[in-house]
This record gives C-alpha cells, structure tokens and sequence, in this order.
C-alpha cells in the first residue's frame, strides 16, 4: 500500500481505478466536478466522457452496466433532479456490471441553488446507498460498493458532500484489481419496464432491499464503536468526525450503508446506551426512521436543520455545558460578493441590459453574477435550462406586449445541457421573444470544463463540434446573430433591433472566457485624471479591475485583461486609453 494526500473527490477516482471501474461519465457541477477530472488525467484505464447532462449521463452508465461493465456517473446534487427518471427505473431494472450514481451534496449552498438532501432519493427509489465520512472512505468505499452493486444487482446512490469532496487527508491506496467484463446478456423481463414487467421488479427490488437490511448488519460500512453506555451517537458521513471530536468517549454507530437501514445493529445499539443521539447533516431521515421504528432519540431538538455542520454547532447541541460550547463565537468574516472576472465577456450584455431597463430571465452559470449590483440585470434564475422556457412563461403570463421588454439568458454548455429543448418549445408554440447565448466556449462556472461545442473532448482531443446558430436555425428560428460582446455598440445595436421584434430571434455572443486563453499582449486601461469627471460610468460595469481612486477612476493594471476595452468605449469624456508595454 501506498499512501497519497488526496481530495474526497480524488480519494473517489482512485477508489474507482482500484475497483477495475471501466467507464465513467458525468455533468460537471461543484462539489463533484474534480471526480471525472481525475480519471482523465490520472487513469487512462478507465474510458471516460463528459455529458450533455446528467439524465444522459445516467443513461449513457445504466446501458455500459447492461453491457458488462463496471460504470459510474457523477453530478452534483440538483443534477439527479434532472436524472431522477432514468435513476428510479434502474432501480427496478437492476445492474450488471457495478453502478455508482455519485450525488454530490452541497449542505450550506456554497455554490448551489436549493440546499435539497439527496438521501430521500435512494429511499424513494429503494436503492441502496453509501456515504464515507473522510478522503480514505471515500476510496475504500468505492471499491466496496462496486463489488456490493454487483452482489446485489443494484444500482448505488454514492453520496458526497462539499465538505468530503474537497477536504484532503492521507489516503491508503493500492493499486488496480483488472475485473473482465462480463458482456452483454440480453434480460428484457428485467430491463423493458412494461407495467407487467415492472410490477415483478417492484417486487424484486423489496426483495433486494430486504436483503441489503441483513446485509447491513454485519458489513464493514457499518461500524459499531463501543465507548460509554451513557451516551450514544448514531451519525454518518462528514458529521461522524464532529461527533467524534466533541464526544470522543461516547459510543457511536457509524453508518456507512445508510439505505436499508440495519436495524438489527441499530436495535442492539440503541439497547445499550442510556441517552440516544442522532447527529446527521441536513433533513432528520434517520432521526424519523428511528423515531418511526419505534426507538427513543435526540435530534433535530438540538442539531439545525439547516445549513453546514461543524464541530462548534454540534458541541452547542449535545455537549451544552462544556466550556467550549461555552466560549464566545468569534466576529463574522465581512462578506465579498462574488463578481464576473475583469474582462469577461458576458459583462457588455447586462450593461446594456440595465441601460435599456430590460428584464431577464436568467439561467444557472458564471453570468448568474449579472444580478448582483451594479449590472442588476437578471431577474430570475431556477434551474439549468429555465432562463429560455421562463421566458415563454413569462410573456404567457405578462402579455405579448412585454415581448420588448423581455430576454433569456443563457450560457453555452447550459444550453447544450437543457436549453434547446425549451427553445424547440418556443419555436414550436409560435413564442416571441429575445435568447441570449452567451457563448464563451467553456463550462467556465465549474473550472472550464469541454462540452459539445467546444469542440475538444474530456482529455483534450480533438471533438466534433455542435454549431450553436446553425442548430438554433436547424429548429427553426429564422433570426439568428452572433456578435463580438467585445464591441460595446454592437451588443446594444443587436439587443435594440431583436428585442423591438414581435418574432423569436436568437443573439449568440460569441468570446471565449478570459481564463480559458489568457492573452500573451501586456496591455491594460489607464485613466488621465485631468479628463476624468468622476462621473461612475465605467465603475457601472461591475469590473473588479476599475477603482475610485482620488476623485477619479483608476483601473489596475494587475487585473486588467488585454482584449478588452469596454470602460474605454463608454467613457463619455474619452479619459480611458488603452496603454502597450513594449
């Protein structure tokens, strides 16, 4: 064994490369962006792709585990909200091959929309799901539940979260365990679920849950720490190592196989403590299971609901009288909201946005940031794909003369994601109204991930390309742009001339991110404070590289990004020039 300093995330890949895992695919999006990365750069064993989203992707690792193969699909949490339908029916249908579906939990919202706890789906679905509470579970783990997925014919919700996912820790490691594929065996009473077939594979699949119950009980998933009798602990994943801080005497159930509960060992546990805990991060599930089974325990009384656990929350809830829980919190951090890079592209766009008081419906990505002040340009944001079909709605709801008043925007991957079903949906139902593209040819949100129209795949190789106008006229929209965001009247001349239209018309802005080619010229803004009048117009970009400095505006030369000249070209006394270091 070798010992390595690895991310949960990493620990994951290298679980899955020691387990004999022979293809994965997934949708970026944090916290379980770097799982996928990892293979492509460290694993050439293991095939592997991105994919247009998360449905696909389950889809894409449901057939190769129908095919033989050991297979896995990632995505962060909200993303099994868009492979809900394949995920559930795979239940039923079963694996083959072992199959991990990674759910990456984002307890806090670090960078999510909702705070949703991913456990009610393994218990929706009846699949069985694992959690590791550290980087060496999270290798070790994975191994396991392929050998489990497989034992079982299951599918298996594999379970992180932020905190797992990216905290590091020295991890064991070993090396790669060759499993041959066991080809494709045809089983359509098992995999064409007709009414008649999946009634036999409810009842097959309770079986299997039932089974995995016994299994629980005694499996190395679940681990039973004996220490005191007056108090124990029944907790998993990231929250076991709080417990463990704050109570290191108590005795604790670790559970690692969290659906089917064993309830044996949960039985035989909680008979020999005096007082009873249930510390879990997020909904009380196995609290209410507890509870509802008929065994006496604390909670959610004292452990929120909401939000990320550390061990200062978890020692205020169950150690209340130590003098740690005691001590005064210290001063919250100041906020830094979140802003677009110096240079990005997708900033012109909401400036004129905001000028020409125009509403937007907006979509999941980096220019979500052009509702943030000063740009103040996005209106809504629910989901991947919504900004398009929101727009439909909103003029259904609004009246057809808001049509001028209305736009969608929406990135490149989140297009290719789920953006052009709802632009099919316009077209088809005869929809007014304004889509923004904003291409930067990357999956810039989640670390400048390839897609489909990039035209490279996940290991950098040569891809075939989706031409993004040429698929948005394919579907029929008759009026499609594609203009340099770089060139600040073209963008308002563009958004002027569509947005007066009562016809459906597509603008592709088209630059790629800044952080995707950083320019080689030394370049940068400078501002010459006799013409400055101090009168804001450039600070209304929201560019982080722009300054008040000295009753004038002064742009960093540090941060100032070559290509782009977008304070110089609104400037309405011509004080900012663009400066070349020789």
């Amino acid at each position: 064994m070798a010992k390595a300093f690895l991310s949960g995330n990493e620990a994951l890949a290298q679980g899955v490369w020691e387990g004999g895992l022979h293809f994965a695919t997934g949708y970026p999006g944090t916290p379980s962006t770097e799982i996928l990365e990892t293979i492509a750069a460290r694993f050439p064993e293991v095939e592997c792709q991105w994919a247009v989203n998360e449905k696909v992707a389950v889809e894409v690792a449901g057939g190769a585990s129908f095919g033989g193969a050991r297979a896995m699909a990632t995505m962060k949490h909200v993303g099994l909200n868009v492979a809900a339908d394949p995920f559930f029916s795979l239940s039923f249908a079963g694996a083959s091959g072992g199959l991990l579906i990674v759910s990456a939990d984002d307890p806090g919202m670090h960078s999510s929309q909702n705070e949703q706890d991913n456990r009610y789906y393994a218990r929706a679905a009846r699949c069985p799901m694992v959690e590791p509470s550290s980087s060496q579970e999270a290798r070790d783990f994975a191994i396991q539940a392929l050998e489990i997925s497989e034992q079982f014919e299951a599918p298996i919700l594999f379970r992180m979260t932020t905190r797992i996912c990216h905290s590091k820790g020295i991890v064991e490691t070993g090396s790669r365990k060759e499993v041959p594929r066991k080809g494709y065996k045809p089983d359509p009473q098992a995999r064409v679920l007709m009414p008649s077939n999946a009634r036999k594979r409810h009842e097959w699949a309770l079986e299997r849950a039932r089974k995995l119950e016994e299994f629980g009980n005694t499996c190395s998933l679940n681990r039973w720490e004996k220490g005191s009798s007056k108090v124990g602990v029944v907790t998993s994943g990231v929250a076991y190592n709080y417990v463990k801080e704050v109570l290191p005497e108590a005795s604790v159930l670790k559970l690692g196989l969290t659906w089917p509960l064993p309830w044996g060992l949960i039985e035989e546990f909680a008979a020999s403590v005096e007082k009873l805990y249930v510390v879990e991060e997020g909904d009380p599930l196995l609290e209410k299971d507890l509870k509802a089974h008929g065994i006496r325990c604390t909670g959610k009384e004292v452990i929120p609901i909401t939000g990320e656990l550390n061990p200062e929350i978890v020692r205020r809830g169950i150690a209340p009288g130590s003098a740690r829980a005691q001590a005064r919190e210290p001063a919250p951090a100041p906020s830094r909201p979140p802003v677009l890079c110096p240079g990005c592209p997708h900033r012109p766009v909401f400036y004129w946005l905001r000028r020409m008081r125009k509403s937007t419906s907006g979509d999941i990505g980096c220019y979500t940031l052009g509702a943030i002040p000063p740009l103040s340009a996005m209106d809504t944001c629910i989901c991947m794909g919504a900004s398009i079909s929101g727009l439909e709605g909103l003029e259904k709801g609004a009246g057809p003369e808001a049509a001028s008043t209305l736009a969608a925007a929406i990135g490149d991957s989140t297009f290719i994601h789920s953006g052009i079903t709802g632009l099919v949906d316009m077209v088809y139902n005869r929809a007014t109204g304004t889509v923004l593209i904003l291409d930067n040819e990357i999956t810039a949100m989640t670390g400048r991930q390839e897609h489909p129209a990039t035209g490279r795949d996940i290991r950098g190789n040569p891809a075939p390309t989706v031409d993004i106008p040429a698929l948005c006229k394919a579907v029929g929209v008759e009026r499609v742009q594609v203009v340099d965001p770089y060139d600040m009247q073209a963008v308002r001349a563009a958004l002027k001339e569509e947005m007066a239209r009562r016809e459906l018309s597509v603008i592709v802005f088209r630059r790629p991110c800044v952080l995707k080619e950083r320019s080689r010229k030394k370049s940068y803004a400078v501002v010459d404070p006799e013409k400055c009048t101090d009168c804001g117009a450039c600070l209304r970009l929201g560019c982080p590289a722009i300054e008040h400095k000295e009753n004038h505006a002064w742009v960093n030369p540090l941060f100032c990004y070559p290509e782009c000249s977008m304070c110089v070209q609104v400037c309405p006394t011509k004080a900012i020039s663009k400066k070349t270091d020789q």
